[in-house]
């Protein structure tokens, strides 16, 4: 970890300046947690519009350190979630030894200065993807809302590496809509949950402007068989977020696109705009 009192924090990328701040706050979360100053670290200095910085890298293994010291499940569930949205930004493809946009950072710090730094994110991530059963548990007893249940599946899947997953669900947090796009006319088709029970139709436009159009069903699976779909329905169970798990098995399955017709996969096609 990087010492709180070294100046490099000052050399370090935020979203509007450096990372001078941040020690600061880092030593009064972990004196005493407090949501604002958490809200603030995390909006102000660490993420902006699905971006992650240098300085959110030094910062997030004290995040993971004041996360796994805590008894208080809430402010552990806080931290989770909000790591995992970091995660989910985060590039693994230019990663080694380090970021590749690091290479500015690392002609002035050097390059295992750089290296310790993301290794110890990396340690970082995986102590608290290790949390998903009792933040699953947590969520269940503690959160009456699916759409804010979702976000436990959210963070697990970018600690599980399912980095397109988690950016979908990000996109699609409330489970009211989804978006696909057909591989073979590029167009969107919009998914809507029609009823109970997880029904999914889809549009060829989006039905809030164009309500008159006429709705494609979507044929859900009756078993999973990709591994994410299992992973996914477990979790979903477990978190006991049932419209989800409704829901699974269509955006699981299969449908001919409304633009042309053109028979698809519903999931591929979903995360296709996510790097999926």
């Amino acid at each position: 970890m990087l010492q709180l009192n070294s100046e490099l924090w000052g050399k370090l990328t935020g979203p509007y300046e450096s990372g001078e701040m941040v020690p600061e706050l880092l030593e009064r979360l972990m004196l005493d947690f407090d949501k604002e100053v958490f809200d603030e670290l995390f909006q102000e200095h660490l993420y902006h519009q699905n971006t992650i910085y240098t300085v959110t890298y030094a910062a997030v293994p004290y995040l993971a350190k004041l996360a796994l010291a805590s008894k208080n499940m809430e402010v552990r569930h806080e931290i989770y979630i909000t790591c995992g949205i970091i995660e989910s930004c985060h590039d693994k493809t230019r990663s080694e030894p380090y970021p590749s946009d690091w290479n500015e950072l690392a002609a002035e710090a050097g390059n295992e200065v750089c290296a310790k730094m993301y290794q110890s994110y990396l340690k970082a991530i995986a102590e608290l993807a290790s949390l998903v059963a009792e933040m699953l548990a947590y969520a269940k007893q503690e959160i009456s809302s699916d759409t804010e249940k979702r976000y436990v599946l959210i963070a697990d899947a970018a600690y599980r590496e399912s980095q397109s997953v988690a950016n979908m669900f990000l996109n699609f947090t409330a489970g009211d809509e989804y978006v696909a796009v057909c591989g073979a006319c590029n167009q969107e088709a919009y998914l809507w949950p029609s009823g109970e029970g997880g029904r999914i139709q889809a549009f060829a436009e989006d039905p809030v402007f164009e309500p008159l159009q006429a709705a494609h069903e979507v044929t859900p699976v009756e078993a999973f068989v990709e591994a994410e779909h299992q992973i996914l329905a477990e979790r979903a169970d477990q978190l006991g977020d049932s419209s989800f798990l409704n829901q699974l098995p269509y955006l699981a399955g299969e449908m001919n696109c409304p633009s042309c017709g053109a028979r698809m996969q519903v999931w591929p096609s979903l995360l296709s705009t996510f790097g999926g």
